[in-house]
Parts: structure tokens; C-alpha cells; sequence
């Protein structure tokens, strides 16, 4: 009989593993969009641009039958956001701020990295990269 390997937790979010993967940033008309993961799959969290909104949008894949909460967790801040299924496959979870929230200004330049948790869904640690600020930069 094999014994399950316990899953490792961490005292502070800012010691878990980063979250493999790598961003990337493509153009578009009505703003940028930044995404993170492994190359070949679908990302794994995006960040996207509504310039005519003045908004940005924060999805991360995964599948919910109902509003939940999506907490993003900075060097300097914490906050709930009310995020919603998006529908369509692979699913997505997605909450939107004014471009103007000073939360995106956190994740951007939080100490290396942040992190987004949603209920029933493994934890994301993603690296503070400059196609974060580019994003917000789009919006602004």
C-alpha cells in the first residue's frame, strides 16, 4: 500500500512555489491582454483590457456553477473580488475592476509575485512581470 504524499502548505503565500508558467502580452484594438502559462496550453490566468470600459478583466481558468469569491493576495494588499462563470470551454472564473483600482497597482508591483485563490480550485503564485503593468498602462 502506497501512503498519500501530503500536499505542502506554507506558512506565508509569498514561500509556496511559483505557479509554472510564463507570460505573454499580444496588442489589441481596444487594449492589451497578458497572459500566463505554460506554452502549448491554455493559460492559466489572463488579464485583459477593455479600454472603452476603462476596465480590466482578471479570469483564471477553472469551472464554477455560481458567482465566487477570487481573493488576490499582494505584498501590500489582500481583497476579495466578486467573480463570475464566464461559460464556454476550457471555463474561466473572471472578476473586473476599473482600470483606475489601486489593487491592479499591487499586483503590479508586488515584491515578485502575487497570488489568486478561489474556493475548490488549486492556488495560482504568478511572477510580477512587466505585461501586468502593460495591461493596466493600456487601460489608463
Amino acid at each position: 500500500m502506497t501512503a498519500a504524499i501530503p500536499t505542502p502548505t506554507h506558512e506565508n503565500w509569498m514561500d509556496a512555489p511559483q505557479t509554472p508558467g510564463d507570460w505573454t502580452y499580444s496588442a489589441g484594438a481596444n487594449g492589451g491582454t497578458a497572459m500566463f502559462g505554460v506554452a502549448g496550453q491554455q493559460p492559466r490566468l489572463t488579464l485583459r483590457c477593455d479600454r472603452s470600459a476603462g476596465s480590466v478583466t482578471i479570469s483564471r481558468t477553472g469551472h464554477a456553477v455560481a458567482a465566487l469569491p477570487m481573493q488576490i493576495l499582494t505584498e501590500t494588499r489582500e481583497r476579495a473580488l466578486d467573480a463570475v462563470p464566464t461559460g464556454g470551454e476550457p471555463g474561466a472564473i473572471a472578476a473586473t475592476l476599473p482600470a483606475t483600482d489601486s489593487l491592479l497597482d499591487a499586483i503590479a508591483f508586488s515584491k515578485g509575485r502575487f497570488a489568486v485563490e478561489i474556493a475548490g480550485l488549486e492556488s495560482l503564485f504568478i511572477p510580477a512581470w512587466p505585461e501586468i503593468t502593460r495591461v493596466i498602462e493600456d487601460c489608463r
